[in-house]
């Protein structure tokens, strides 16, 4: 999801972009990565690569989300050291965030508590990705740096009921309930915990803006300053999708961290803001998903 969009934003600069499918080459084998880099030689990295997923995939895949996005990180860092990149914006998360961080979260809170445990291998990971960036600008001297996204939503996620993020599971629940005609929805959780959310089109926006205007040390958060509850925003794809049933809590499954709230002020100093609003975002995000599926397709969608 992320990658397509920097593609998408890529296109306006008028840049030869450079991209490599999976089935060419394993970002978890370091001898594929460096002879990938020195065959091409980019000038700039957007390391949006990474092993992805919900509360239950934290859970159930701990080992792969440590080891596939540690080496995934290491690989591609080292290698750019090696050929002389110019620039490496690594995208990382916001749940490298202690669990009861202050908030909104600033970038000075990282590793300043305990982590929220159904992710805490994904983000352990994220933070060794920050760290190295920082360590090969210290000894180096390389201009890589971190960007710490918000909940990312939009074309081309993930809508796995039991793999994906909460935003597109949402998606992938309602537009089911509204194709079947079922009056209930089951949700995880109370309902209460609140999230930002931020649309993938304004993250790839953000990572070009500091690609082009930032070269420092620390990780610079990214997102929009408003926030939901998961309730809230499966009310809001509800009303997007005319779906007008009802929501079920399961109470035994978790919520996840309490509340996740970014403090965006760095960016926002600097001059970029998201201008994507959460209404119109969600509603390119199902409208992409409706088109995108076969029954969806022939159903239609509304714009």
């Amino acid at each position: 999801m992320a990658g397509s969009a920097i593609v998408r934003r890529l296109r306006q600069e008028g840049c030869d972009i450079l991209t490599v499918g999976r089935d060419v080459m394993d970002l978890r084998r370091q001898a594929e990565v460096e002879a990938w880099m020195a065959e091409e030689r980019p000038d700039a990295i957007f390391l949006a690569a990474a092993t992805v997923g919900g509360i239950q995939a934290n859970s159930t895949r701990p080992a792969e989300f440590l080891y596939d996005n540690l080496t995934i990180e290491t690989n591609v860092v080292h290698s750019a050291y090696r050929c002389g990149v110019k620039k490496l914006v690594l995208l990382g998360s916001s749940c490298i965030y202690p669990r009861l961080a202050p908030q909104p979260m600033s970038e000075d809170q990282l590793l300043t508590g305990p982590l929220e445990p159904t992710n805490e291998w994904y983000a352990i990971a994220k933070i060794a990705g920050i760290k190295l960036c920082q360590a090969y600008r210290r000894q180096y001297g390389c201009d890589f740096i971190a960007a710490m996204p918000t909940n990312l939503y939009g074309p081309g996620d993930n809508f796995d009921l039991q793999q994906g993020h909460v935003a597109a599971a949402l998606i992938a629940k309602i537009d089911r309930a509204t194709e079947t005609g079922a009056d209930t929805v089951e949700l995880w959780g109370t309902g209460e915990p609140l999230r930002e959310f931020l649309f993938v089109d304004d993250l790839a926006d953000a990572l070009v803006f500091l690609a082009e205007r930032y070269s420092g040390e620390e990780h610079i958060n990214v997102g929009t300053g408003v926030e939901v509850s998961i309730r809230g925003l499966a009310e809001l794809i509800a009303d997007v999708a005319g779906w007008t049933g009802r929501f079920q809590f399961d109470t035994s499954k978790p919520n996840g961290s309490p509340r996740k709230l970014m403090d965006n002020s760095r960016i926002a100093a600097m001059g970029w803001t998201a201008p994507t609003s959460l209404r119109d975002g969600f509603g390119q995000a199902y409208r992409w998903y409706v088109e995108n599926l076969t029954a969806g397709a022939l159903r239609g969608i509304a714009s």
